[in-house]
């Protein structure tokens, strides 16, 4: 543990959570909310993997990316990191932190395109917290590694239609939560109005009746809990939430996982259509409710295959009603990757796992025949770790584009494409 003290330090670069890196005799220093050309001064607080955290307490000299921030919440919200930092600055930085994953798995970063980047105000998931804290709610995000809540009034990265949640649900609560007592609320704006999920709270009968009334008020279309034994419960429904792939509509369960940014599923979306060619049958791993699958049917036929029951079954009723050339199977693809002639039948295969990577089918892709691989991935880092999986089997890695959906965020969303052979990408 490093003691606590000040210090004057200068900020050469940035790291990979976004914080900023200074260079010093005793070892690195990582400084939040700095750019590269800052001299600030410091508060040490504690040791960490590869050097000390510290806290800024003074800026001496902007660096020639630092801007003022946009948001009157920035510093307090935990969720944005880099509001300080010029657009084209965050661009190149995040561009640059792909190239490095390639680089460090010894893969070719000229592959790398230019980012696409989404503009603020498009995102449509929001995860608030909410906790009665003497005669009132507060409503938003934690704090920057801390459970406590910054009390949103604004927010630039979240289409508004959610953040005019916030103050009906603040006054719902005031009088159903015990002092200290909180929530977590999840929201997605879809085709047909808002889905809410609450969990961590077990309304009575009384409280039941007047989240029915916030419902109404607020203009949601579905509001569900998911009580303490993991079972979903639909407090009110009002229309049917839906969200539109490929021209097909399909109905999400409580909770259903999309892309962040309608216009970045657009871009990731034609980037996974570019990136299988000509291919006739198609396999999407981790489909979920069928943002590539329902999209690739109209070229292909498809196979989705997601651990997710619900999310398989809203997939597989959408592609029936409309009807796709799509099958469904609801598989768990850590324990059960496809492998050997289940692939071999594919003349491609797109998958889109979840931050930890695709190991484990990696592997099994590398031992197949199947021409092409298309990558949706979250984290450059397993991305490359799985991508050198492929190349060492004798795949090609043609391009990666990235997509910056989450703005003023380290995180970056990027499609890579494989070949197997020798022929043109």
């Amino acid at each position: 543990m490093a003691r606590s003290f000040t210090q004057e330090v200068e900020i050469t670069r940035l790291g990979g959570h976004g914080d900023g890196v200074a260079e010093t005799p005793k070892g690195l220093v990582f400084v939040p909310y700095t750019a590269p050309g800052d001299r600030v001064g410091v508060r040490l607080l504690k040791q960490v993997d590869q050097g000390v955290a510290a806290e800024l307490l003074d800026l001496y000299q902007a660096g020639p990316d630092r801007v003022e921030p946009p948001c009157a919440h920035f510093h307090d919200c935990g969720g944005c990191a880099l509001q300080h930092l010029s657009g084209t600055f965050q661009a190149r930085w995040k561009q640059d932190q792909v190239r490095d994953a390639l680089r460090r798995r010894n893969l070719d970063p000229e592959v790398v395109r230019p980012i696409a980047t989404v503009a603020p105000g498009d995102r449509r998931r929001a995860e608030f917290v909410a906790r009665r804290v003497g005669a009132g709610v507060l409503a938003g995000f934690n704090r920057r590694l801390s459970p406590k809540i910054v009390d949103l009034e604004m927010c630039l990265v979240l289409d508004p239609r959610l953040v005019a949640l916030l103050p009906p649900l603040r006054d719902t609560f005031t009088g159903l939560l015990k002092p200290g007592a909180g929530l977590d609320v999840q929201a997605t704006l879809t085709d047909t109005g808002i889905d809410m999920l609450l969990r961590g709270f077990e309304p009575d009968l009384a409280a039941r009746e007047r989240l029915a009334a916030f419902a109404a008020e607020a203009g949601l279309a579905r509001l569900s809990l998911r009580r303490r034994d993991g079972e979903v419960e639909a407090l009110l429904v009002r229309g049917t939430p839906q969200v539109t792939f490929g021209g097909v509509a399909v109905t999400l369960p409580p909770g259903a996982f999309l892309q962040a940014s309608p216009a970045a599923e657009r871009l990731l979306r034609d980037a996974v259509l570019a990136g299988i060619g000509d291919a006739a049958r198609v396999a999407d791993l981790y489909a979920g409710c069928g943002t590539f699958a329902l999209p690739l049917s109209g070229k292909a036929a498809v196979t989705a295959v997601e651990g997710d029951a619900a999310l398989a079954e809203a997939l597989r009723k959408a592609a029936q009603l409309a009807g796709c050339r799509v099958t469904v199977e609801t598989r768990d693809l850590v324990r059960r990757p496809l492998q050997g002639a289940e692939l071999d039948r594919f003349d491609a295969v797109v998958l889109d796992p979840p931050r930890a990577g695709a190991r484990e089918q990696a592997v099994a892709l590398a031992a197949s025949k199947v021409p092409r691989v298309v990558m949706v991935s979250c984290m450059p880092g397993t991305f490359a770790r799985d991508a050198r999986i492929l190349v060492d089997a004798g795949y090609r890695l043609t391009e990666v584009r990235p997509v910056d959906q989450f703005v003023f965020t380290p995180h970056i969303e990027l499609v890579g494409v494989f070949v197997r052979g020798e022929g043109d990408a």
